[in-house]
């Protein structure tokens, strides 16, 4: 098709420019303009992370065909603080701290100043429901809404202008109250720079590509098609790697791309640098890829069974790391419980959904130092790894750590910082790599699913006298974090509770499936769920309210865990206190901040978890009281 003259207002000036037929108005904004304020989430008009005003309606920019934006009046987020100076809105975020990551914060306040545009007087129900459209995964929100309401009753004269300005803390008193971040400027007015946003002078675009197999040997990669290709200017497989090919956390088991087999779906196989992305994509179809095929595992009981594919030669029973824990006489702790109660728990493989899709740009300098820059949370361990399979001095190996858009852990692991560098080395030039939404999905790191069984013995008065706990977790085609997580997950098995026998066994298998990485909690997540709700389960079983079995066995300054770690100040037993209060469950019954709905005193409407009703047993107590 032929290019497009493309003739619109956007942020006050007349432009008139060749658009590609195929282009977004969101890759016209970015790409063409340079206006990267507004970014790109999902791809798909989830997130609102590319909201913009077209003829002063908010839309989602990923969506519009640049051709239907043909002479229309766009405003991105850089028009609401053209002159230098933040909106009132834009100042309300900086005010109650409505910006952490940062990177939905564009799209955010656009779709605020889309709401009090609407309506100058909405309320906080209001404001929700039309902030709807847009996704934030670090705020909570809370603080994002009452941004919104201050902005409102400033614009409305109900509060002086001054009320922006104020701050909260005094006298270095930080706690519980809203402190002004000093890059929430650069956030709220789309200045800052992300890794995906980024350009250098002669930069080509990285595209990879990626196996549909989730087990299979690579009998032959040709990439001659690709190579010859106009615009194509390097293309690089695991034969391109100069030095000791293999990275990962605390075992480099994980090659820059799959070396002489592929381990699970989404696997880097070989990666393009071009002068465009589509040239980049079209060279990924030349690419010319033979599988063999071989049996895959894709659970962590079946792949620690006699027999099972083994995805790695050293662990031939496809066990990543074993954590062992044994305290006190196991036998004699459960022959002295007058209940010993045996559950199984599990959890979910879990995205960690940054908005900031994986992005990276690298170059080789005037000194010859290759430089990475990406939003990355382990620069230094990846600094010394990539030295090595590049076969370079650590003199010549710079990271830069960009503004990370969400991390949660999930940005932990150098997934493709070394194919930026084989490519930056190859071409001699700066190549940037932005991942889709989907590679995001299909190819990084995930919480680790688990299945814990869990079983404890206790007293009547509900005195836990032994607790034994083995979880397997699937830990995917690579090692990853996993040794970690299953040391963080040992560790925190026995929750704050005193309890004086305890054998503990965590294992992280291999599996074809996605590896499992780093995320929030790190292994406690898992271990304290079942803990925790094996606790509620023996409460109901012994008769014992839930808050009073955790007071019994809960750990006080001083004590000792099960892994001889002396604790000095424990507040569990103050923060017990503090949530039985705040919930109302000293009036018996649960108090929540909404709308109560049914009559909370009826067994078959209260939940049967701890914290959320009272044990059978109890119930009848203080009725008969």
């Amino acid at each position: 098709m032929p290019d497009l003259q493309f003739k619109a207002t956007i942020n006050g000036r007349n432009v008139s420019r060749t658009a590609k037929p195929h282009q977004r108005l969101l890759d016209f904004i970015r790409d063409d303009l340079n206006l990267t304020g507004n970014k790109e989430g999902c791809g798909a008009g989830e997130c609102g992370t590319c909201s913009v005003f077209v003829d002063g309606v908010l839309m989602k920019s990923c969506l519009l065909p640049v051709a239907k934006a043909q002479n229309t009046t766009i405003e991105t987020v850089e028009a609401l603080a053209k002159t230098g100076e933040l909106s009132v809105l834009q100042k309300a975020f900086h005010k109650t701290g409505a910006s952490q990551c940062g990177y939905c914060i564009p799209g955010m306040v656009m779709a605020a100043t889309a709401a009090l545009r609407a309506n100058p007087f909405a309320d906080r129900e209001e404001i929700k429901e039309r902030l709807g459209g847009n996704i934030c995964r670090c705020t909570g929100y809370q603080k994002i809404f009452d941004a919104v309401e201050l902005a409102r009753d400033v614009q409305n004269g109900s509060l002086p202008g001054s009320a922006l300005l104020e701050d909260d803390a005094e006298n270095g008193d930080f706690i519980g109250k809203n402190v002004r971040r000093i890059d929430t400027p650069s956030k709220v007015s789309g200045r800052l720079k992300y890794a995906g946003d980024m350009t250098m002078p002669g930069m080509l675009q990285v595209q990879v590509l990626r196996s549909p197999h989730a087990h299979a040997r690579i009998v032959s990669i040709d990439t001659a098609a690709a190579e010859t290709m106009e615009g194509v200017e390097g293309v690089i497989t695991s034969a391109d790697v100069p030095g000791e090919d293999g990275f990962g956390v605390f075992v480099n088991d994980q090659p820059v791309m799959a070396r002489g087999k592929v381990r699970y779906v989404g696997e880097a196989v070989a990666a393009v640098a071009a002068e465009t992305p589509l040239i980049a994509k079209r060279a990924l179809a030349a690419i010319k890829v033979v599988y063999e095929a071989l049996p895959a595992v894709f659970d962590p009981d079946e792949a620690i069974r006699p027999g099972a594919p083994v995805l790695h030669d050293y662990a031939p029973d496809n066990i990543t790391k074993h954590i062992p824990i044994r305290v006190g006489d196991m036998d004699r702790g459960f022959a002295e419980s007058d209940l010993v109660v045996e559950e199984t728990y599990s959890t979910q493989a879990i995205e960690h959904a940054y908005l900031e899709p994986e992005a990276g740009l690298a170059y080789v300098d005037h000194d010859g130092v290759v430089t990475i820059v990406s939003p990355d949370q382990n620069v230094t361990h990846h600094r010394h790894m990539l030295a090595r399979i590049i076969a370079t001095p650590i003199s010549k190996v710079r990271f830069i750590m960009s503004p990370v858009g969400g991390g949660f852990g999930g940005k932990e692991d150098m997934i493709y910082q070394g194919m930026l560098a084989l490519l930056a080395m190859k071409t001699q030039r700066p190549v940037r790599l932005v991942f889709t939404r989907e590679e995001s999905i299909i190819s990084t790191a995930k919480r680790h699913p688990s299945r814990t069984t869990l079983r404890m013995g206790l007293m009547r008065d509900g005195r836990i006298r032994a607790l034994q706990m083995k979880m397997i977790c699937d830990g995917g085609a690579y090692g990853l974090s996993t040794e970690g997580v299953m040391r963080k997950a040992a560790i925190l098995a026995a929750g704050p509770y005193v309890i004086p026998n305890v054998k503990v066994d965590t294992f992280g298998i291999y599996t074809n499936n996605t590896p499992s990485g780093a995320f929030r909690s790190f292994g406690a997540l898992q271990t304290a769920f079942a803990t925790e709700s094996h606790l509620d389960i023996c409460a109901e079983r012994l008769g014992l309210d839930p808050f009073q079995i955790r007071r019994i066995n809960a750990m006080r300054d001083g004590a000792l865990t099960h892994t001889k770690a002396k604790l000095g100040s424990v507040s569990l037993s103050r923060a017990l206190d503090a949530l039985e209060k705040a919930s109302g469950w000293e009036a018996g019954a649960p108090v929540s901040r909404g709308e109560k709905r049914g009559d909370l005193n009826r067994d078959d409407v209260r939940p049967p978890c701890a914290l959320g009703a009272r044990s059978a047993a109890v119930e009848k107590q203080k009725a008969a009281e």
